[in-house]
């Protein structure tokens, strides 16, 4: 009989080659999207073809997690988490092997649709292999190694790229997701798929606007858009203030390793009954909401509190949301409804730098701050008008 200290080393054995897989999908994200347009022999110097070329992997992510997910439901997660590592090792190598910047664009989309698949399996099997009282914990840390990836990728990648380009760096993917691959198939188990009832399109359109499936998945999306205006402008801001690129870049940092380090906190808490998943996505608007309120006021200290308010807020969210999802959801539709709130997600890390950026445009990107602040902020209240309502007519 094992021991539980064995069982419990065990279970954490099967988890990490799902947290690589996080950390991989977001490393490929940020690495080459960050250095993109800098200053190697092989950087994009259009900016429409760097706009494009941005869009792609976020644009294949969108159209294709859902179809992903839904595959992991019918014939298993872990032969399309491998699908998608072993897909994504191969769209690097494309370019490795070329080195043009023609078959970037092949590379670039290849390597989007193989993060489609292997991103929802990997958060369907952290549901599946972990029991329901410590998902929380369970989706707190692989939401920990996936920030690590954003955080990385930008500094790594412009190491990688400074010393040997755009081929090194798809190299050095390469290598990761094959490593990763490998580690997966090794070590986490086979979890079959489970029989389900039959679901029309008219079921699935009744789940995606149910609250239970709307509310955690809103929230994702408001994270991930408090995330990304953060990262984007939170340097413009920075520059406004007279801040060189090595401060505004430690601003940044200090964002996502606020996210990462709050994420397995919330997630425990979660599971001991410390917080609530309502109280603790309120709680994270708030002090994202709060951040972007301390964004528009002048000044590097300001800069600074809101770059750690965000980065909180969004740490408390992201776990939170996730289990919200899993508990809701049957184990046999988990990939779906994974695939489906990623791609919650995917929009508001599209649809939060729009909002601010055409706020901006229009008046100050204080103002766009503001706004932004405002609908975080709001955000809780509708969610409690909602329910009542719903409760109301029940």
């Amino acid at each position: 009989m094992t021991a539980p200290d064995e069982q419990v080393s065990v279970g954490r054995r099967r988890m990490w080659p799902l947290y690589a897989a996080g950390f991989t999908t977001a490393f490929g994200a940020h690495a080459v999207a960050a250095n993109l347009g800098g200053f190697s022999e092989d950087a994009v110097t259009s900016l429409l073809t760097l706009g494009v070329l941005l869009a792609l992997y976020d644009g294949a992510e969108v159209l294709l997690k859902p179809v992903f997910g839904t595959l992991a439901d019918r014939v298993g997660a872990k032969p399309v988490l491998l699908g998608g590592l072993v897909g994504f090792a191969l769209a690097s190598a494309v370019y490795v092997i070329a080195g043009n910047q023609d078959w970037l664009w092949v590379a670039r989309l290849g390597q989007g649709a193989a993060a489609s698949a292997f991103s929802p399996a990997a958060s369907a099997l952290v549901a599946r292999l972990n029991p329901a009282a410590k998902h929380g914990r369970a989706f707190g840390s692989y939401g920990f190694y996936k920030s690590l990836g954003y955080t990385a990728g930008p500094l790594l990648g412009g190491v990688v790229v400074w010393l040997g380009g755009f081929r090194l760096l798809f190299g050095v993917m390469v290598v990761l997701a094959t490593v990763v691959a490998v580690w997966a198939l090794i070590a986490v188990p086979t979890v079959p798929p489970l029989p389900k009832v039959r679901q029309t399109v008219v079921d699935l359109a009744r789940r995606i606007v149910d609250p239970v499936f709307l509310r955690p998945t809103a929230a994702l999306a408001a994270a991930t858009a408090a995330l990304s205006v953060g990262v984007g402008f939170l340097p413009v801001t920075g520059a406004g203030d007279g801040l060189g690129t090595v401060a505004t870049g430690a601003a940044v940092s200090l964002l996502a390793a606020a996210a990462a380090v709050t994420q397995p906190r919330a997630g425990r808490a979660l599971d001991a009954g410390r917080l609530t998943t309502r109280r603790g996505i309120a709680l994270g608007l708030a002090l994202a909401a709060a951040g972007f309120g301390c964004a528009a006021l002048p000044g590097v200290v300001s800069l600074l509190v809101a770059a750690v308010l965000i980065g909180i807020g969004t740490g408390v969210i992201t776990p939170l949301g996730f289990a919200a999802l899993a508990a809701s959801t049957p184990a046999a539709r988990l990939g779906q409804t994974m695939g489906t709130a990623e791609l919650g997600r995917e929009l508001g890390d599209a649809g939060g730098p729009l909002l601010v950026a055409a706020v901006a445009t229009a008046t100050a990107l204080t103002y766009g701050y503001l706004v932004l602040a405002i609908l975080l902020a709001i955000a809780p209240i509708i969610t409690v008008l909602t329910r009542r309502q719903t409760q109301g007519t029940a």
